[in-house]
């Protein structure tokens, strides 16, 4: 296909697809897929070979969000029966920790729900940063906490933080629709914070909550603007209880092309398949390595995951192998913390909001592979990795 080749050609230049190009990707056919896995994996082979860097999370405080995202089963309202529990002690979230770097985790993921930190929760953190590190001094600590106030990014490098996460999630235009409580913008505004302070900016996107195909390339070219060094692609979880719960929009295909638009805008940047990625790519997990360069390992925030061991075999089956922590993850051009305006611009990019229509929902709702997690932070149960 002439459009793959060419966003091969692009990719591989660190150029930016045309709008239109990106659009293009999502309305392949099925008979197509193959040939797009294969063309996202030349560019993500020519700045990732054939490295999988692993993460794990620590959900360092779980539920009793004041927040509505409409996604989470962690939101205002939700009857979704997830794990709560107030702060994690420092050697609590250590031990959680230290099971995903024997796993093989180069990173480590300290999430808490709420709003955003106080200085007490900053403080908290950055004790539980301090225990970590001081017991596995090579693994690299992300922080996600909510929207930053003036001066806490800085707080959380100064205490060894490497690098913040916080997601776009979805696009301006249909943000309203699902939370009210906050603002793309204000989201906008932590991962610039966050990027100011030295830290590797973490932000990715949410598929599956009924957006159209404009509102997924519209989030992933504002990843692109933002320039993160790593985009998580979270496929949504519908747990009951939770207003998305009936939302199975998804199918193993259509977030293999999602994966494929992402790599193709953001092709030297780490590209993760996070939470869903069980739920919805089942069996064709294996195919979306060749087009994400980083997994989670194990279990997710609320939810359960594959056995951690599951995972490695798989990374080894499909031919991959997993990173090492002395290995560095991101391209040497991107070592100043992104790719800036060395990236070429595309003068096509940007445009009206969207108004495409989503692709034609074709899967059932598969309730029976929504596990809530029981094991690991907040329990008496050894973690899964």
């Amino acid at each position: 296909m002439d459009l793959l080749n060419t966003l091969v050609d692009k990719g591989l230049r660190r150029e930016l697809p045309s709008r239109e190009e990106a659009l293009a990707v999502l309305a392949t056919s099925d008979d197509e897929l193959l040939d797009v896995v294969a063309a996202a994996g030349k560019v993500r082979r020519q700045w990732f070979g054939r490295r999988v860097k692993l993460n794990y999370l620590v959900n360092l405080k779980s539920g009793l969000c004041p927040e509505d995202c409409s996604y989470c089963s962690q939101r205002l309202g939700s009857k979704a029966e997830i794990l709560k529990y107030t702060w994690l002690k420092p050697d609590e979230a250590s031990k959680a920790a230290a099971a995903g770097v024997a796993g093989g985790a180069k990173r480590v993921c300290l999430v808490a729900s709420g709003r955003g930190p106080t200085d007490k929760d900053v403080d908290r953190v950055a004790k539980t940063i301090d225990a970590i590190k001081s017991e596995n001094e090579d693994v690299e600590v992300c922080a996600c906490l909510g929207l930053l106030d003036e001066g806490q990014a800085e707080r959380l490098r100064g205490a060894g933080a490497d690098a913040y996460n916080h997601n776009l999630n979805t696009s301006e235009a249909t943000y309203g629709d699902i939370t009210t409580t906050h603002t793309y913008a204000d989201r906008v505004d932590t991962v610039k914070k966050a990027h100011a302070a030295g830290l590797s900016a973490c932000s990715g996107l949410i598929a599956g909550m009924g957006e159209s195909d404009g509102d997924l390339v519209d989030v992933v070219y504002g990843l692109r603007e933002l320039d993160p060094d790593s985009v998580p692609v979270n496929f949504l979880i519908p747990f009951e209880g939770t207003p998305l719960a009936k939302e199975w929009n998804l199918t193993p295909q259509r977030c293999l092309r999602i994966l494929a638009m992402v790599r193709f805008v953001c092709p030297d940047v780490e590209v993760r398949i996070a939470g869903g990625r069980e739920v919805h790519l089942r069996s064709m997990q294996p195919l979306a390595l060749h087009i994400a360069n980083s997994i989670f390992l194990g279990d997710y925030l609320t939810s359960e995951g594959q056995a951690g061991k599951a995972d490695l075999d798989m990374i080894a089956d499909a031919g991959f192998e997993v990173e090492g922590a002395e290995q560095v993850t991101l391209p040497e051009h991107r070592a100043g913390g992104g790719c800036g305006s060395t990236c070429a611009p595309s003068s096509e990019a940007g445009g009206e909001p969207a108004t495409e229509a989503a692709e034609t929902r074709t899967d059932e709702a598969r309730t029976d592979l929504v596990a809530v997690r029981r094991r690991g932070a907040g329990t008496d149960l050894a973690p899964n990795a």
